[in-house]
């Protein structure tokens, strides 16, 4: 007779159910403008770093 060696859970036991985090920030919420407006922040902001080192 086949012993099986995997445990046994009764059906109230949910260890191996996923849980749903809380929602994060998401990049492909935000329209195109907004994704176009961040964009140029950053990159305005990196040319003033690069200025400022370069003074």
């Amino acid at each position: 007779m086949p012993h099986s060696h995997h445990p046994h859970h009764d059906a109230g036991s949910n260890t191996h159910h996923a849980v749903a985090g809380q929602p994060t920030f998401s990049l492909l919420r935000l329209s195109a403008w907004e994704r176009l407006a961040g964009s140029a922040m950053l990159l305005g902001g990196l040319w003033l770093l690069v200025f400022l080192v370069l003074a």
